[in-house]
């Protein structure tokens, strides 16, 4: 009996080294393929030997704060609170979906990627010194999935446990071996410090200066107005460059984010040298606003940046949860009251391109007719989808710029006539003798310009639409609670869609006050299609499904698209050096640094002024 008991402990062991063995244990980890840089890299391509760290700069941010506490529903967060806290691996910006060890020195997962291991790094330490524990990331899964955010439930629902292995290890099993981007998305966790929150109430807004565990920590902040970040000099991560994926990176000594309750307020502030970075997101200031002497003379740089990012979708988004756009006929006949040429000339200049995908400007996106790879995924409900998708290729009305749009809004009448709105005295009714009229909520006096043209065309269809401008804090519940009828929406997207979308269009999504789900989309197929999108085999599987998925919300008519453009427009002060390199999908402003002589020469010029 001990001869056998000893013959089975020996193969026992044997076999879990095997399986051991047939583990991926690395320093990164790819969605697809292996990572770009290989264990012994040194920094990444878009990182400069030259960057020195120091110097201070003052950034805009709009609208107010209220809170220290970015992880749950409640309050509005301070502009750069996330560069306090670190994650477990972070993306390299040069790479479509690869993950770094950050926090973690080693990443350790099957092939079937039904679990993924963490190894957290000896040195990794939070601000008051004490050490960061597999403890802390399981607290912090648990708490954020019980009290945080409810984007969370949705973006790890396909997380079963995660488990203390040992004070340093942590594992992370998940549902099945189907959803392959979990072992990536999970890393994205920003790590909380279980000793400092387990006695605080996580479910409460806060402005008490949080613990975090990153290269920056809060110096000091006036409630609302302001908020400074302080660099870290006794940051782990910088000790003897043992993160190569920070190397080069966060160079700035201090950040200060001066709050502005008016984009223009804000735009004449950095003008006058207050603010030393501007993100302009306005076609006609960027080509109407800087005429002045200090961009001709060169003091301030005024550069587009081009990105290769996905645009995702901008547009005129409705709440279908609202009676009157339930009707797909109805949402379709509204597009047609759009003229995007005609307000692309007149008022952005001739600067934007139509989006016609939720995934624009990337291979995701959808054109032409569905391949035969797609209708793989599309012909099992051929009789429940739109039949346009498997015969036309999706176009959004066009205009030829003259602002006389009859045709288009003769289009949008049969549609309004098929789903039962009838004119009655110039005003459009349903069989209920009931107005048809809505809101469009706005944040921005910026869009104003912008959406009373598109007014002024539903008020030819007897349609009595208006806008709101309310304040950004009153915007942010009235979107959480689903309280509107009409906003412009952003739907940003990645090179490598999969759990988000399920917060983006997901059922479950549409009931769940503040998830992603504004449209309030409840749609089977699409349920569906996300759900192998997540579980796609391969990057071409991916991209396949994808396409189907963009498709269906395309000709479900859930958004009226608006315009994109493939580059930053950034103007700044030149007082900073940046590397020659930029990265493919990002504009990299983490790795630029300040140019000391340039600094002084600035602020010499700034206060002759």
């Amino acid at each position: 009996m001990k001869t056998l008991i000893t013959y089975l402990s020996v193969f026992l062991f044997i076999f879990s080294n095997n399986v051991m063995a047939n583990n991926n244990i690395s320093h990164a980890i790819a969605m697809h393929g292996e990572p770009k840089y290989e264990k012994d890299f040194l920094s990444v391509d878009y990182v400069s030997n030259s960057a020195v760290k120091g110097g201070n700069i003052v950034r805009g941010a709009f609208g107010s704060y209220d809170s220290f506490h970015p992880f749950i529903l409640k309050g509005r967060s301070a502009a750069g609170i996330m560069t306090i806290y670190d994650t477990l691996t972070t993306r390299s910006y040069d790479e479509a979906f690869s993950e770094y060890g950050l926090l973690a020195e080693k990443i350790e997962w099957p092939e079937d990627r039904s679990w993924v291991k963490y190894t957290i790094r000896d040195e990794a330490e939070w601000h008051d010194g004490k050490k960061i524990t597999s403890d802390d990331v399981v607290w912090t899964f648990n708490t954020l999935m019980e009290k945080g955010h409810p984007g969370y439930k949705y973006y790890y629902a396909d997380v079963k446990n995660v488990l203390k292995v040992s004070d340093k290890i942590v594992k992370f099993e998940f549902k099945n071996n189907t959803n392959k981007e979990l072992a990536l998305i999970v890393g994205q966790l920003h790590i909380l410090p279980k000793h400092y929150w387990i006695n605080k109430n996580f479910e409460e807004t806060t402005l008490d200066i949080p613990l975090g565990s990153g290269p920056y920590k809060i110096k000091s902040f006036d409630t609302g107005r302001s908020v400074t970040y302080e660099l870290n000099k006794d940051y782990w991560g910088f000790k003897n460059n043992i993160v190569p994926i920070k190397v080069g990176k966060d160079n700035i000594s201090t950040i200060r984010y001066d709050y502005y309750k008016d984009r223009s307020i804000e735009r004449e502030a950095f003008k006058s040298g207050d603010i030393d970075f501007f993100s302009e997101n306005s076609s006609k200031e960027w080509a109407t606003a800087y005429e002045i002497d200090d961009v001709k003379s060169g003091i301030i740089k005024k550069e587009l940046i081009s990105h290769e990012n996905p645009q995702g979708m901008q547009a005129f988004a409705f709440n279908t949860r609202k009676d009157i756009f339930k009707d797909k006929k109805v949402r379709k006949a509204l597009s047609y009251a759009f003229d995007f040429e005609w307000t692309n000339e007149n008022l952005f200049y001739g600067a934007y391109k139509r989006t016609d995908s939720f995934f624009e400007n990337s291979e995701l996106s959808s054109s032409g007719l569905p391949s035969k790879e797609e209708l793989v995924y599309l012909n099992p409900y051929i009789d429940i989808l739109p039949q346009e998708i498997f015969s036309k290729e999706f176009k959004n009305p066009s205009t030829d710029g003259s602002g006389f749009i009859r045709i288009q809004l003769q289009e949008a009448t049969k549609l309004l006539k098929d789903a039962g709105w009838v004119l009655n005295n110039g005003q459009l009714e349903n069989s209920k003798g009931e107005p048809f009229k809505f809101e469009i909520l706005l944040v921005s006096p910026a869009f104003e310009r912008i959406v009373a043209p598109f007014i002024d065309n539903l008020e030819k269809l007897g349609i009595n639409a208006t806008q709101r401008i309310v304040d950004s804090a009153q915007y942010q519940k009235r979107i959480e609670s689903f309280d509107f009828e009409m906003i412009v929406q952003t739907f940003s997207q990645s090179l490598s869609p999969g759990n988000e979308q399920r917060g983006f269009w997901g059922s479950d999504a549409a009931d769940t006050n503040g998830s992603s789900n504004v449209i309030g989309i409840k749609n089977d197929v699409i349920d569906i299609l996300i759900e192998k999108l997540i579980n796609a085999k391969d990057r071409e599987d991916l991209i396949t499904i994808t396409k189907a998925l963009d498709r269906v919300l395309l000709w479900n008519y859930y958004v009226i698209p608006q315009w994109h453009i493939s580059a930053y427009r950034v103007l700044y002060w030149d007082m900073f050096d940046k590397p020659i390199q930029k990265p493919k999908y990002s504009l990299g402003f983490d790795t630029w640094w300040i140019n000391q002589s340039k600094f002084d020469f600035i602020n010499s010029q700034r206060s002759a002024n």
